[in-house]
């Protein structure tokens, strides 16, 4: 197959999963066919199933991709020349420009399918855990340069994490304040946390 066809697929299958999310978020999990879901999207059953087993895979597939580029995102932010000042600040903006651009996505990662194998259920806990981890290692690297306080790393990582992902509870596309000024108020206060005095 050639790399562009791969690329439209990939790149069709993730607009299938974009709005399947928005089914299962809107009609919850329990209570969507996959029928329905085709249904919304104009596809046949049938074309469903080229992309996906069935809908625990579909919900699968969505904790894969949102997981993927959050830990691409991230990645970069740690692979750069920035102070660990900068760099959790735009680890903390990266993951809210995402969570609200992708609202959806990141709302049915909100828990782990009950319905997942064994092996699929593991592969989306090693996922987030690198991604919580690379958050560890922005705190460690500030408290080792002494730009940070002295502070129990998990604890702080699941603060900041847990007021992250809450934004999918109270966050309106309409609401007075951008995602930009949103990520950029948050970045305030979670960092003053840690930085010294």
């Amino acid at each position: 197959m050639s790399s562009f066809r791969a690329q439209k697929m990939a790149k069709k299958k993730q607009e299938i999963l974009r709005s399947a999310a928005a089914v299962l978020v809107e009609k919850g999990y329990q209570g969507t066919t996959m029928e329905e879901i085709a249904a919304k999207l104009l596809m046949t059953k049938g074309s469903m199933y080229y992309y996906f087993n069935n809908k625990d895979d579909l919900l699968y597939q969505c904790h894969l991709m949102i997981m993927e580029i959050c830990l691409d995102g991230i990645e970069k932010v740690i692979e750069s020349d920035r102070t660990p000042i900068e760099k959790l600040r735009s680890a903390i903006k990266e993951h809210i420009l995402l969570a609200t651009r992708e609202k959806s996505m990141f709302m049915v990662l909100s828990k782990p399918n009950h319905n997942f194998s064994e092996e699929q259920l593991q592969e989306v806990l090693k996922l987030r855990k690198s991604y919580s981890q690379y958050f560890d290692r922005i705190i460690r690297e500030g408290i080792q340069e002494q730009s940070f306080s002295q502070v129990d790393v998990k604890m702080v990582r699941l603060i900041i994490l847990g007021s992250l992902n809450w934004i999918q509870e109270w966050f309106d596309q309409n609401g007075p304040q951008s995602p930009e000024e949103i990520s950029e108020a948050y970045a305030d206060y979670l960092l003053k946390m840690l930085i010294k005095k």
